[in-house]
């Protein structure tokens, strides 16, 4: 059937057409602006034949006749709106709207991260957290668990010296049916739909743990080979299973190990921040909301003074005060120990007192004692030495 239209406008890149209130714009080719001018010349209206996606063109003295927009025009169409994938755009919905309300406070996670940790899980990738000890990283895993309401199974690879029991099984012996395996765990949770799988302290694991792991993450294979069955059979990982890694990477972290670059192509990495001094003064309140707030901001104060020292070229410190510690730190002055005696079985131990006057033990009983009250009867450390730490530090970091 031809359709006929008239000609509202002809540039080089396109026409425009109508036939009564529908209105097209349509990409103008060689053969189009030819019939279009000509009709034009002539005082006629354009005449368009459709063959599955291919238009020919002629030129009609015909009036318009385009009452329904025909398929094949539609998608010319000035008021046509592209089909909707339904199934994406909730799920673009739930990840831009919805998610963000199901992350819990305690969680100090910015929105951007969350929504990707959230949009990475549900498109089945495999998410390695990485951050400092104490940052939240497991929190953050299973907090997305709960969010996406979905099974959780948590394997501490870090904790295991025998990564082939814990991942794929063990030989045992009886008397009465003699030698048979025994699946792992791991095993089990992979072969369920749509489960969290948390692989903890990553960076701890035995090479070993690594290799059985090379085929389960590779999103071409994801299967897992159990080697000591019967007939060696292949388990495929279930549609929808989510592995989420935690790894420590610095120098500081002695009993890690440099993740196999091949391991790390893997994942997806997002990288859990440190708090800022707000952010954890923040965090220490909502935890303990009747503790004293001069006490809770002098700890952020603390904390945040060791993170700034990290920062410098020459750190006088090895490590900062993690989340974590902060939190024991809050709770013991919570429970009513002074900031002194907190600090005394949650910081100093951290901090090595080699050194003297000069050691890292020093540096943090002195940068504690600035937020001592001075009515204070205890002076936890005296020194006759310059200062390690001006009033403009101190003043930065509160």
């Amino acid at each position: 059937m031809k359709y006929i239209l008239k000609i509202s406008s002809v540039t080089k890149t396109e026409l425009k057409l109508e036939s009564g209130k529908n209105t097209f714009t349509i990409p103008a080719s060689p053969e189009a602006l030819k019939k279009a001018k000509a009709a034009m010349r002539k005082g006629n209206n354009i005449a368009i034949t459709i063959d599955g996606e291919m238009l020919s063109w002629g030129t009609s003295s015909a009036k318009p006749n385009v009452t329904k927009v025909p398929t094949g025009l539609d998608k010319y169409w000035d008021q046509y709106v592209p089909p909707v994938n339904k199934e994406h755009a909730d799920m673009m919905s739930f990840i831009h709207n919805d998610s963000v309300s199901l992350r819990p406070s305690l969680l100090m996670l910015p929105d951007l991260k969350w929504k990707y940790l959230v949009r990475s899980a549900m498109r089945g990738k495999n998410i390695m957290m990485t951050g400092a000890a104490g940052s939240g990283k497991t929190m953050a895993a299973k907090a997305l668990a709960n969010a996406l309401d979905r099974p959780e199974f948590y394997f501490n690879l870090g904790a295991t010296q025998d990564p082939r029991a814990t991942l794929v099984g063990n030989t045992h012996f009886s008397k009465d049916s003699g030698t048979f395996f025994s699946e792992s765990s791991f095993v089990k949770a992979i072969q369920t739909e749509d489960a969290i799988i948390l692989l903890d302290e990553l960076s701890r694991a035995h090479p070993e743990a690594w290799n059985i792991l090379m085929t389960v993450l590779d999103p071409g294979q994801r299967y897992l080979r159990l080697d000591e069955a019967e007939n060696s059979p292949i388990i495929n990982v279930a549609k929808g299973v989510t592995f989420i890694a935690t790894a420590n990477i610095g120098n500081e972290y002695t009993s890690t190990r440099v993740i196999d670059r091949a391991l790390l192509d893997r994942f997806t990495i997002i990288e859990m921040d440190l708090l800022s001094k707000e952010k954890e003064e923040a965090l220490l309140l909502q935890m303990y909301p009747e503790a004293d707030k001069t006490m809770i901001s002098n700890i952020a104060s603390i904390v945040s003074a060791t993170r700034d020292e990290m920062k410098t070229e020459v750190p006088r410190i090895s490590t900062s005060v993690s989340t974590r510690a902060s939190v024991e730190f809050a709770s013991l002055c919570y429970d009513g120990f002074s900031l002194e005696e907190a600090a005394e079985v949650t910081v100093y131990p951290l901090y090595d007192d080699a050194g003297g006057l000069d050691s890292e033990r020093t540096f943090i009983k002195q940068l504690v004692q600035k937020f001592i009250p001075a009515n204070t009867d205890e002076n936890i450390f005296n020194t006759e030495s310059e200062d390690l730490f001006t009033e403009e530090d101190i003043n930065t970091a509160s």
